[in-house]
């Protein structure tokens, strides 16, 4: 990978519709995927919970790209401009 790809681990709650946690762990993709495994295991049988690894250039790209782990989104309403507000609102 290259080296200004940095390393950030979402935890989603869809029974809340909260993002729980965001870990940045810069360039360090082995502790990375350990976190990530470990984050697996703790909630290995979860129905509700995502553990996502995503390689950006920043937690903002992040917000775009995935926007539904990010808190109201599922309950945003998707009216025309939304997309627009949304990445204004993370500038």
């Amino acid at each position: 990978m290259s080296s200004s790809i940095r390393h950030f681990l979402l935890t989603f709650d869809h029974a809340r519709d909260e993002l729980i946690g965001v870990e940045d762990f810069g360039h360090d993709s082995r502790a990375a995927t350990s976190r990530y495994e470990s984050l697996e295991e703790q909630y290995r049988d979860s129905r509700t919970i995502d553990i996502v690894l995503v390689g950006s250039d920043s937690i903002e790209t992040v917000k775009v790209t995935h926007s539904t782990y990010f808190t109201g989104f599922q309950n945003a309403s998707l009216d025309e401009g939304a997309l627009e507000r949304m990445l204004a609102s993370i500038q």
